[in-house]
């Protein structure tokens, strides 16, 4: 950090902080929003974190908290919704649930950016198989096997190839890299609906499309990233709360994405160190540090 300096902040809290827990940082009453990650924040996949929904319900009831999901998940945010509802947690509690496969499902449809205006129709599709496959209903498009057919690649998961027939057909992921390699020999762009390299599930660590997404740039392909880092998730959140940058605060356990997506927008963020950096940071125990965005 030498040569840098932080943007100015209230008294009470420094630039760089590491703290115990949330409620040390509620208490300050300094963000009026928080953009919470799910996975290896709130839960594993499987089970919510100790603690988790009792902090949450307390940061509704005692500081009026506005609380929105933001995660790389590949699927739609109604289904992240009742995946937090399956797991305990009361959805009342936020004000709603932004995803890359929202994110990526609205522009697939409406196509009024001129990036997926320029799309075509016909897509290879590369989904789950173990975890569910997911639908591209309602948005016109044609799932191919052929990449000679194909004009467009939407990268949902790293399990599976979408069939035309709708079915999905296990794969490995380095067979799923083979056809990869022949995409970008044609050209054909990538919408990567999950910008996620790995995720914690049950305290283990899953591949994620954004390992795809990696391989096919490091390949020379082309790439549209539909989530974090990328600042769209969160102008989106900003707009669905009513709150400017000043008043945010995102919490995630990725530095690439979480940490570096709060920088590029503009707004603070909180570090959970047992998610998925939690063998490099040798820690059991969730902790929290504070970062704040850094001015040239």
């Amino acid at each position: 950090m030498t040569g840098r300096s932080f943007s100015s902040m209230p008294s009470e809290l420094k630039p760089f902080q590491s703290i115990n827990g949330i409620q040390q940082l509620a208490e300050t009453r300094r963000f009026k929003a928080w953009f919470l990650d799910q996975f290896g924040v709130l839960h594993d996949g499987k089970l919510p974190y100790p603690g988790a929904i009792s902090t949450l319900e307390q940061l509704l009831a005692t500081y009026g908290t506005k609380m929105v999901i933001i995660s790389n998940s590949s699927r739609r945010a109604s289904t992240t919704i009742e995946k937090l509802r399956s797991l305990g947690f009361d959805t009342s509690l936020f004000v709603g649930a932004i995803t890359s496969g929202e994110l990526t499902h609205e522009h697939l449809l409406r196509r009024d950016d001129p990036w997926f205006a320029r799309l075509g129709r016909s897509c290879i599709h590369m989904t789950w198989n173990g975890r569910g496959a997911i639908s591209l209903e309602g948005l016109g498009l044609q799932v191919v096997d052929n990449v000679e057919e194909a004009e467009f690649i939407i990268a949902h998961g790293t399990e599976a190839l979408g069939l035309p027939s709708g079915a999905a057909l296990p794969m490995k992921l380095e067979n799923l890299e083979k056809i990869l390699e022949q995409c970008v020999a044609k050209k054909i762009p990538m919408v990567v609906a999950n910008p996620d390299f790995v995720t914690v599930e049950a305290r283990a660590l899953r591949v994620m499309p954004g390992t795809l997404a990696a391989t096919y740039k490091k390949l020379g392909g082309e790439l549209k990233w539909m989530g974090k880092p990328g600042e769209i998730i969160y102008k989106s959140a900003m707009v669905m709360v009513g709150v400017d940058a000043a008043d945010c605060i995102a919490v995630g356990d990725s530095l690439h994405h979480d940490i570096k997506g709060a920088n590029v927008a503009g707004i603070s963020s909180a570090f959970i160190t047992g998610g998925v950096h939690a063998t490099e940071v040798n820690s059991e125990k969730l902790q929290m540090i504070l970062l704040f965005k850094l001015l040239p």
